[in-house]
């Protein structure tokens, strides 16, 4: 639902923002990411602010049973960017489904479960929940532990994610998007085999791990010791990311969510360029409430000034400076 007197969509829905992802309708190239909106009511209590203004919005990511999170402190703000270790914490997916979901306005935007998960029966848990529901589709978020094999995350390990990937999709009829760890050696490879695995898109990147610590106290800032960052500082890794794993999806024609960083119509359009059919702003609701129709406004004077008829006609049309410069960057 849309917050009271909040205006309407910036965009009224012009036709060159939407676009099809996954056989969804879009009706902007904006999607509001996991954890940022927690499921999908949290902003529509600002004035101005309405969901009509997204493609789509991603729920906070929901487990199987509930889980209280970390202890404090959860957040913590660096230079251009933000620390959090929330530690997953939501009700678990039966209160998710019978409680939540009715409540949502389906006719506003697409809304996204974020599946998480311990074991791989879990993640296969939630889904299959999440089948059964009005939910349009799901994203796996495979950076979560894998309890029974020492701790490494899920998306750290190419064989590991598309374990959990096919297991998904084997329960599962709705479209399925992989939010792939930039915490691993090979992002590329990773992508090959999900899918392989049958992973319908992908969101690229989620956090990097980092630390924060009190000098008075020599602790970490965080409770949780060590938490996702995200916000500006990552977006150039993201940008590359996003080149990367478009480089492998392109031809299998499996669509991405770029995602890290962006604050501007400008940063979406660079992850537009770079490969991403879609957008997610996550950290930048933070800066500015009400940036959607910024952003969309932005894409729209782009396309006009540049010539393009439709916002897909962007993706992918980074043009290389001669070869490839070394890893290394020298």
């Amino acid at each position: 639902m849309s917050a009271q007197g909040s205006t309407a969509a910036a965009t009224d829905n012009d036709s060159r923002l939407a676009l099809q992802f996954c056989g969804l309708e879009f009706t902007t190239p904006l999607v509001l990411l996991s954890g940022c909106v927690g499921f999908g009511e949290e902003y529509t209590r600002v004035h101005g602010f309405s969901n009509r203004d997204a493609g789509a919005v991603v729920l906070k990511g929901t487990t199987g049973k509930a889980r209280l999170g970390n202890p404090p402190h959860r957040v913590y703000e660096t230079p251009q960017g933000m620390l959090n270790a929330i530690g997953l914490q939501n009700p678990g997916v039966d209160y998710v489904v019978d409680w939540i979901l009715p409540h949502l306005d389906f006719g506003e935007t697409r809304f996204i479960a974020n599946v998480s998960g311990s074991t791989v029966e879990e993640y296969v848990e939630v889904t299959r929940r999440f089948d059964d529901s009005r939910i349009d589709a799901i994203e796996i978020n495979i950076s979560c532990p894998n309890v029974k094999e020492g701790g490494v995350a899920f998306g750290n390990d190419p064989d590991m994610s598309a374990r959990v990937v096919e297991a998904c999709r084997a329960v599962t009829r709705k479209p399925i998007i992989t939010k792939l760890s930039p915490n691993q050696t090979d992002i590329a490879q990773n992508a090959r085999r999900c899918i392989e695995a049958g992973t319908d898109a992908f969101a690229v990147i989620n956090t990097l791990m980092g630390m924060s610590v009190d000098i008075a106290t020599r602790r970490p800032v965080l409770g949780n010791n060590q938490g996702g960052l995200s916000g500006p500082a990552i977006k150039p890794i993201a940008l590359l990311k996003v080149h990367q794993v478009h480089q492998v999806a392109a031809p299998h024609g499996v669509p991405i969510i770029g995602q890290g960083g962006i604050t501007s119509a400008s940063d979406a359009i660079e992850f537009l360029i770079a490969g991403a059919a879609t957008v997610g702003i996550g950290t930048g609701l933070f800066y500015d409430p009400l940036i959607l129709p910024k952003i969309n406004r932005g894409i729209l004077e782009y396309l006009e000034h540049h010539g393009f008829g439709h916002v897909s006609e962007l993706t992918g049309t980074l043009v290389l400076n001669g070869a490839a410069a070394p890893a290394c960057g020298c």
